[in-house]
């Protein structure tokens, strides 16, 4: 049961149990002024005790009951709810109206050669109404709690697409700061400046892709996914402009089946993982780095995995600022548990693993 559903029983079972009390506690001051003799009934008055009896001998115990029930069975039991409420509502109805008639024998009211013939007359309407008003009841405030609930459940998946909007805002513009870090937008301005007299149709292919790739940082889905193939074109647009300042420092592999490039992955998040082999390994030694992306899926899950043959690192030193941080609240989000981002060694590899529902 929820925690939502668990604190509306509860205060609706308090509420209820004080009305119960309030009704029982009216009664009973008034049967034992009448018993005492301190006042005599008029017809009207007579009329209203005995409503008064019924409704405390019925109605307190079936709220009771009915609020533990429901708290106790309405997940369990959904479809068999209301028989559970409605047998309970019969008997209470039954058990109610001999009590009451008991009570009126007692003070008086009635006579005992009365009880039975009045018992039976009163049975099927006490049950009649005692089904009608519990029901009508009972069925109202599950209507309101699963509207109250369904409320709570907007609000909160407003409030978590928003955060996903915000992360992916910030992984744009985080790369989109990557891009147009002074370093790397000159040094790839550097190295077009330097094709353009020897390989001019090398240099004009690097500008498309540098534009490509600002574009693509600024403009992506708003749905949160992209297409795999769109997601490959910016690693590899982002790979080739880095050859233009390392060249063969950078030695990369892209096996990725075209049967699953369809499929839909957050923007940038495999580009990310990409530029964390660049910036850590590649730029880091004067051998560069080999840099393998494959991509996979199994079952319903999608896997993409870079591989480098640097040190490696540890996850648990990635704060929620940087790259790999915002990739992995973004996944979170998308994907909940059945997200995850890991890092293991493969031999002398180090496999960075992306995994989510294809």
């Amino acid at each position: 049961m929820t925690e939502a559903r668990q604190k509306h029983h509860r205060y609706a079972g308090h509420i209820l149990r004080a009305i119960s009390i309030a009704f029982g506690t009216a009664l009973l001051i008034l049967l034992l002024l009448f018993s005492l003799g301190k006042f005599r009934l008029s017809e009207s008055g007579r009329e209203f005790i005995v409503a008064l009896t019924y409704c405390t001998l019925i109605a307190s115990p079936s709220i009771v009951i009915l609020t533990r029930i429901s708290y106790l069975y309405t997940d369990k039991f959904p479809r068999l709810i209301i028989l559970m409420q409605a047998l309970v509502l019969a008997c209470n109805a039954t058990v109610g109206s001999l009590g009451a008639g008991v009570v009126f024998l007692m003070i008086g009211l009635d006579t005992p050669a009365m009880f039975w013939p009045n018992f039976r007359a009163v049975l099927p309407f006490s049950i009649v109404i005692s089904l009608m008003f519990g029901l009508s009841i009972s069925t109202y405030e599950t209507m309101r709690f699963k509207l109250q609930t369904a409320a709570l459940e907007l609000r909160t998946r407003q409030v978590e697409q928003e955060r996903a909007y915000k992360l992916l805002a910030e992984a744009r513009l985080s790369s989109l700061e990557s891009r147009i870090h002074p370093h790397f937008l000159f040094n790839t301005l550097n190295s077009i400046a330097a094709l353009i007299p020897s390989d001019p149709v090398r240099a004009e292919d690097t500008v498309g892709k540098l534009a490509s790739l600002l574009r693509f940082s600024l403009n992506a889905n708003e749905s949160g996914l992209v297409p795999l193939r769109q997601e490959l074109k910016i690693v590899r647009d982002y790979l080739e402009i880095e050859k233009t300042r390392f060249g063969a420092r950078i030695r990369y592999e892209i096996d990725v089946p075209e049967s699953i490039q369809d499929m839909k992955v957050p923007p940038l998040a495999l580009q990310c993982l990409v530029e964390n082999a660049v910036k850590h390994v590649a730029a880091q030694r004067t051998e560069g780095a080999a840099i393998k992306i494959a991509g996979s899926k199994d079952a319903n899950r999608l896997s993409l995995t870079v591989f480098d043959d640097g040190p490696g690192f540890s996850l648990d030193a990635i704060t929620p600022e940087h790259g790999l941080g915002n990739l992995i609240g973004r996944l979170e989000l998308l994907f909940g548990a059945a997200g995850e981002l890991g890092v293991t060694h493969e031999g002398e590899k180090t496999a960075v693993r992306l995994g989510f529902p294809a």
